[in-house]
């Protein structure tokens, strides 16, 4: 590339990672002392048979922004792991996820057999273990196979399946009396289980099951002990038991913990958890993990959570990073979660497939309700499909079985055309891992077998849709909803016939660059269909589509009916959603967005709509413009916001002045919230942020968002910037994306990939711009 010319001006960030207190991945299977996370270091290669030196998450190929050919094919990742000693126990490899054909070899030896790409698997290498160095190899192939959910040719399928070990890899070494681990065995009863069957603000009561394994030579006096720490407050149990040699034995221990601290979407309270397994005084196993105590049901009014009754605001979530797929960090994948609390959402669903635990461990943390869901969308075949099918059920459930935020599981292939034997065994098999009465199944049928009806709002017919369902049996949770009813005259099930209609007026897949009269139909959008769910005799909550947006594999662009972009930026319909969470919430976690809020809907340039849409959660706003009032009024009502908890507010505006737009919300009379937009003016410089919103870890490789912001003389940002921004990095990590990377709607992105403390960008531009703005760091 040639030379940037000297009419480039550099704009500098410094990336200053400092450790936190935010979300660190819990762990299900720790041996005291002997767990070490293993992602460093690893050779891979591919078909070119050349070994390159990576580092875990890792995805075999990074694709462009619109992936439109998404590589497939064979690959192999080798690693060398020393011994200096060999012990009496036995030595594990813990996968949290491969895609999604893998074979695990030890010294050339085969260790395991894997076929699934969502969820973990463990593999014992003790028998194949040597002193000194021993090799690991894993084999993958992300290539087709109708016989591994979801099963769905790539070429048909409306989500990217993407290569590698993408998430974490740990080393495990277990004493010889030890909690078993249930991706070893196929016993339910596998692993530890903490669940509570009675709760009230009084006092809980539940069970901890936990099976203790023993591998030596004779039988082994066992001490269990639990403890349960919240706020400085301990709860301690206790079970001694014996252990014959080489059998395993399930323990029981009862709970009870007086006026518990429950868990809830306002206050995710969670108790620091201890297992310890020990014999003569001896600790022998270890388990540490954050547990939530709450009480969900199902009742003919209604879910409700610990006694209250929710209508339950949720979105749906993929969970894919631009360039990189699947292969994003764990602070990532909370920072994933913390965009969706902020944006009013308590509930997600994900979509559809198991996504990291990371992700769910942040939902516990931050108060988000999910419905779990196994790998399926449109395909059903009998035979090792179905068999792989319900496996995926089982490690589903032995995996998430401890998260308080998981409230719903939904044991159905999405939109696929199963069978009746196919469902009614789904959910026994659900029932049977987690025989509790507050194990909810939802699936896309409306089948006896499942406790909740989750049809897409498609799936009806205009104009109820699924308002006048009332079948007693089930209530009705919308699953998807604002996008495909306003494209395609509800294409429904055959959505790729008519993707060339996606860029229409009405569509709700709107990309950012579209301007905003079509970000604003596709705020309506969302508006309209979420105002009319809430008409629904039966309906207990509904899931926006969705949060981000995504790649796919059946064609060839981006799919944007996400509230914010591919890049995590909002786009207006974020805000709708935002001011749905009432302004005197209080959310107990300091990283959530919350209180009173005002956001105007425009960029107020020439041909900016005359009617301006301001979303609020105030009584009244006012609207100014150079400071000139136009109205203070109450939100405006009609047949599309008349359920809303806080409809959005319209003001009429005569003509066009240049200039600045302001709106205060006001609550009680009192002003509470203020929002300023501004007539944009010619290009004149850039700002840069890197979007780290409350989560860095110091030892970890992570990821990040880098934005740079086109900017006119007065510091205000320009939606319809058209510049190509070059990014360069001093120092450690690496660049992710394009480079040069045009912007759109003003601002360019690219990802940042590290593991030190100290980096610098810059970003630069040929148009002559000049830094006006200082750096901030979010």
């Amino acid at each position: 590339m040639k030379k940037p010319s000297n009419l480039f001006f550099g704009l500098f960030l410094f990336l200053v990672f400092q450790s936190c207190t935010s979300q660190r991945p819990n762990v299900s299977f720790q041996s005291i002392g002997t767990r070490e996370n293993i992602n460093s270091e690893w050779y891979f290669s591919d078909s070119t048979e050349i070994a390159e030196l990576i580092n875990l998450p890792h995805t075999p190929r990074i694709e462009p922004l619109v992936v439109n050919d998404q590589w497939q094919g064979e690959h192999s990742y080798s690693k060398k792991i020393t011994f200096k000693s060999m012990h009496e126990g036995e030595t594990w490899m813990h996968f949290e996820g491969v895609m999604n054909d893998a074979e695990v070899y030890v010294n050339d030896n085969l260790a395991k057999k894997h076929q699934d790409g969502y969820l973990p698997f463990t593999v014992n290498l003790t028998p194949l273990l040597k002193l000194g160095s021993n090799e690991i190899r894993v084999d993958v192939s992300n290539k087709n196979n109708p016989e591994i959910p979801p099963g769905k040719p790539l070429e048909k399928l409306d989500f990217n399946y993407y290569g590698g070990i993408y998430r974490d890899v740990w080393l495990i070494r277990k004493k010889d009396t030890y909690i078993t681990d249930p991706f070893l065995t196929d016993s339910k009863e596998a692993g530890w289980l903490l669940h509570f069957d009675k709760v009230s603000p009084d006092n809980a009561e539940g069970n901890l099951r936990i099976q203790v394994r023993n591998v030596s030579p004779k039988k082994s006096k066992v001490k269990i002990d639990l403890l349960l720490v919240k706020d400085d407050v301990k709860y301690s149990f206790h079970e001694s038991v014996e252990v014959e040699s080489g059998n395993s034995t399930l323990v029981n221990i009862p709970i009870s913990i007086p006026e518990p601290a429950l868990w809830s979407t306002k206050s995710p309270s969670q108790y620091d958890m201890q297992i310890n397994v020990s014999s003569n005084g001896e600790l022998y196993d270890q388990v540490n993990h954050k547990v939530g105590i709450r009480k969900i049901e199902l009742k003919n009014d209604g879910f409700f959570l610990n006694d209250e009754k929710l209508f339950l605001r949720g979105t749906n979530r993929h969970q894919e990073y631009p360039y990189i797929g699947y292969a994003i960090s764990n602070n990532a994948n909370f920072r994933d979660a913390l965009k969706i609390k902020n944006a009013g959402f308590d509930f997600v669903r994900l979509s559809h497939y198991p996504q990291d635990e990371s992700f769910l461990d942040a939902c516990d943390e931050l108060g988000i309700l999910v419905m779990n869901a196994i790998p399926g969308w449109q395909f059903f075949r009998k035979g090792n499909f179905q068999s792989n099918s319900f496996q995926n059920i089982r490690d589903m459930a032995r995996r998430d079985r401890n998260h308080p935020s998981v409230v719903f599981w939904e044991v159905s292939l999405n939109e696929s055309k199963m069978t009746s034997e196919y469902m009614v065994e789904a959910n026994r098999i659900m029932k049977e891992e987690l025989p509790f009465d507050d194990i909810f199944t939802a699936g896309w049928k409306d089948h006896p077998a499942y406790d909740l009806f989750i049809p897409a709002r498609q799936h009806g017919k205009y104009p109820h849709y699924w308002n006048n369902y009332k079948n007693g049996e089930r209530k009705v949770f919308i699953s998807e909803y604002g996008d495909w009813e306003y494209y395609a005259q509800n294409a429904g099930f055959n959505q790729s016939s008519f993707e060339n209609l996606e860029a229409a007026e009405r569509s709700s897949r709107q990309l950012r660059e579209d301007g905003e009269h079509r970000l604003l139909q596709q705020a309506m959008n969302f508006q309209e269909s979420a105002n009319s769910n809430r008409k629904g005799v039966g309906t207990i909550g509904h899931a926006n589509w969705l949060m981000f947006d995504y790649n796919r594999g059946y064609t060839d662009n981006i799919e944007a009916s996400g509230v914010s972009d591919i890049f995590r930026i909002p786009k207006f319909a974020y805000y709708f959603y935002k001011s749905q969470r009432p302004a005197t919430e209080t959310i107990e976690h300091s990283l959530v967005e919350q209180g009173p809020m005002v956001k105007i809907a425009s960029y107020w340039k020439e041909d900016s709509p005359k009617q301006i849409r301001v979303f609020s959660n105030c009584d009244k706003v006012g609207l100014y413009l150079n400071d000139s009032l136009i109205a203070i009024q109450p939100p405006s009502l009609s047949e599309f916001s008349d359920q809303l908890i806080h409809p959005p507010f319209e003001f009429s505006i005569d003509g066009f002045i240049p200039g600045k737009l302001k709106a205060i919300g006001y609550r009680n009379g009192i002003v509470s919230a203020e929002d300023s937009v501004f007539t944009p003016g010619e290009p004149s410089g850039l700002s840069i942020t890197i979007d780290t919103q409350g989560s860095i870890m110091k030892e970890e490789e992570d990821l990040f968002f880098v934005y740079a912001k086109v900017l006119d003389a007065q510091g205000n940002w320009i939606p319809t910037a058209n510049e190509s921004v070059i990014f360069t990095l001093e120092g450690p990590g690496e660049l992710v994306g394009a480079n040069p990377m045009q912007t759109e709607a003003g601002i360019a992105t690219i990802l940042f990939k590290g593991d030190h403390v100290k980096s610098k960008i810059s970003a630069k531009t040929i148009t002559g711009l000049k830094v006006i703005k200082d750096l901030s760091i979010k």
